[in-house]
Parts: C-alpha cells; sequence; structure tokens
C-alpha cells in the first residue's frame, strides 16, 4: 500500500517540475522582451539599465509575504533570486567586482545579493573595486563595510571619501570560520595559522584556548589564507565553508567564531541612483566645523524629524589635522519629505554634505 502511495506522490511530483519548467521558462521568455523593450527606447548614445535593485527587493518581499510554506521566506527568497539572476542575465550579464580572491566571504556577499549567473571579478584590494565601477569595467562592486564583532572596515569608508558612487544596496551575511587543514598537514604540528586579521580578531579567544602558542599571520583574505595551507605541513588557515570546498581543504574545526551571532554588512556601489520602495536606508557624508554644538547641530535634525539613525561612524578628514567626518546610516529615502527636510537643515549647518546612497534594506 505505501510502494503506491509513493508512486502516486512521485507522480505528482514530476507533474508539477513540468509545471515548474514551463513557468520559469514564460518568466524566462518575458525577461527577453523586457531587454528588447529597453533597447528599443534607447536614445542614442544612451546606455540600457537591466538590473533594478527596487524592483528586485520588490519581488523578494513580495514572494516573502506570499509564502505559506514549509519552506521558510528566507529559503524561498533566495530560490526566487536565483530565478531572477538567470532571467537577468538574458538580458545582459552583470558585471561584479568583489574583494577577492574566489572564496572569501566578500564573493559569498556577491553571489548572495547578485545570484549565481552574475560574472563576478575579484580584485586583490577595496579600492580597486571602486575603481572598477568608476572606469565602467564593472556593473556593481560589493564592499565590506562593518562587522558586528569588530566594528567598521576602514578602508571603504576612506574609498567613500575618495570616489563619487552610489550605494545600490545592501546585503548581510552570517559569518562562519572554520579552521581548514590541507591533506599533507601534521594536525599535531601546526606552528602557524593563517588569516585575514578581521577573522583572527573574530576568533581571539577560541584560538587563546586551543592554539595559544601558535604564530598567527595576518593575509590579505581568508580565501588566501586558504590557498596557501593547501601545500604546506605545518599551517592551517581560518576560512569558510565555500574557501574549504574550492581548495579542497579538511574542515579541522567548525564555527570557531568567538560570537555565535558574528555578521558582516556589505554595500553595493555603483552609477545608478535608486527610487524609494517604502523600506529604505540612507547612507551620508557629513563635515562639521570644529566648534562647539557641531555634534549636536548635525543630529538634532534627524531628532526632531523622528529619522531612525542605524550606524554613525568617525573617519579623520582629508582637509585638515584633527578634522572629522562622519559616516552615518539612517532608515527612509533621501526623496522622502521629512528625510528631505532634515538634510536641508544639515546642509545649513555643516560644511559639507555628500549623499552616498538612498537604497533597500538588505531582504536577505
Amino acid at each position: 500500500m505505501s510502494d503506491q502511495k509513493l508512486q502516486a506522490l512521485r507522480v505528482r511530483i514530476d507533474d508539477l517540475d513540468e509545471k515548474i519548467l514551463d513557468l520559469i521558462s514564460q518568466r524566462a521568455r518575458c525577461a527577453q522582451e523586457v531587454g528588447h523593450i529597453k533597447m528599443a527606447e534607447l536614445a542614442e548614445g544612451e546606455q540600457a539599465v537591466f538590473y533594478r535593485p527596487e524592483r528586485e527587493a520588490q519581488v523578494l518581499k513580495r514572494i516573502m509575504e506570499l509564502n505559506k510554506g514549509p519552506l521558510d521566506n528566507e529559503e524561498m527568497a533566495r530560490l526566487f533570486r536565483e530565478i531572477m539572476s538567470s532571467c537577468l542575465a538574458l538580458e545582459q550579464p552583470l558585471k561584479v567586482a568583489y574583494l577577492g580572491p574566489e572564496g572569501t566571504f566578500s564573493h559569498a556577499a556577491a553571489l548572495k545579493h547578485f545570484g549565481q549567473a552574475v560574472i563576478s571579478k575579484p580584485m586583490a584590494a577595496i579600492d580597486e573595486i571602486f575603481r572598477e565601477v568608476v572606469a565602467g569595467a564593472v556593473s556593481f562592486g560589493i564592499v565590506p563595510v562593518e562587522n558586528s564583532t569588530e566594528g567598521a572596515i576602514n578602508h571603504t569608508l576612506d574609498s567613500f571619501l575618495e570616489h563619487d558612487l552610489v550605494i545600490c544596496g545592501e546585503v548581510e551575511l552570517r559569518i562562519h570560520h572554520h579552521l581548514l587543514v590541507g591533506e599533507n598537514t601534521k594536525t599535531e604540528k601546526i606552528s602557524r595559522i593563517y588569516s585575514h586579521a578581521q577573522s583572527l580578531a573574530q576568533c581571539r579567544k577560541w584560538l587563546d584556548a586551543h592554539y595559544p602558542n601558535v604564530e598567527r599571520v595576518a593575509v590579505s583574505s581568508n580565501a588566501e589564507a586558504a590557498k596557501r595551507v593547501k601545500s604546506e605541513w605545518s599551517s592551517a588557515a581560518i576560512a569558510s565553508d565555500m574557501a574549504a570546498q574550492l581548495y579542497e581543504l579538511t574542515i579541522l574545526a567548525e564555527k570557531i567564531e568567538d560570537r555565535p551571532d558574528n555578521s558582516t554588512r556589505f554595500l553595493t556601489i555603483g552609477n545608478q541612483s535608486v527610487p524609494a520602495t517604502g523600506d529604505d536606508k540612507t547612507s551620508v557624508i557629513i563635515s562639521m566645523s570644529n566648534r562647539p554644538g557641531a555634534l549636536h547641530a548635525l543630529l538634532a535634525p534627524f531628532h526632531d524629524s523622528g529619522i531612525d539613525l542605524t550606524r554613525i561612524e568617525t573617519r579623520p578628514s582629508r582637509s585638515g589635522k584633527w578634522t572629522y567626518v562622519f559616516f552615518i546610516d539612517f532608515y527612509g529615502h533621501k526623496d522622502d519629505p521629512l528625510v528631505k527636510s532634515a538634510l536641508e537643515k544639515i546642509a545649513q549647518e555643516s560644511v559639507a554634505l555628500k549623499i552616498l546612497g538612498s537604497y533597500p534594506n538588505a531582504v536577505l
């Protein structure tokens, strides 16, 4: 009796698979038609915009609202993101720069945000990502901006001071660190552990407890650490699942980060402004004169307008010694009336105000 039920369910699954296949194909053909229409409407010398961050965010949020299970909302949204990524590639494949080499958390964030169908381009430094986007060599870049354990990524903040680019989106990535070894590693004789400086800091307590006398060597990325240990016999690396798979390493210890909620926030940078979705964030850089009450004058318009600030960072200004600029993130879009009014008041009190961009709040 159970065999008959199983067979009936398998027949039903096959039938559903055919319907899903047909619907995905229909969606892909619609995406192609969208591409044709956009190309036909282009003015001479104008470039078509195929990827719309606000549209993608709206679609994914709608899918999560409509989802009735049993798959959870995030899993369903990830499935649809991959469908959207593949359909977009039929219009025009996106080129995205990230902090390489392959297997870094930045690489994982790029694929999480844009899907597997993008053409991902590894770069050696954060500033190179900015330069690739400025030059038009890639459509977007993805850069780390803050970690929940170690705080702001200063290289990224400084790059925003030097380049005029627009923040188009954000993605949050849960960071799980693993201790990896190669096939030739003699685990009882590990004398050196490679990783990025941030990752070594995020695993400090675990390392103190398990490898207190082992040398900790900071390298340019976790993926670089994984590449190094592949051919060494007395070293290990702290890196991700993705790096372990790419470089065929064995996980000696899992999830060794000191804080289980360890996460890194990434920003996508490009050249296009993003319309409001109704659930947005805005990032700005503000330079204030060094005078009594300057910080109050900066924050008061946000308070008076009821705007929720999510992050404030300071960095040394390039304009003078012991002067600083403020990096501020807050909920709302730059075109919202309340936000617009607050920014106008701040502009009157500040030396300089630079809007880095308004973008959809992270869906995944």
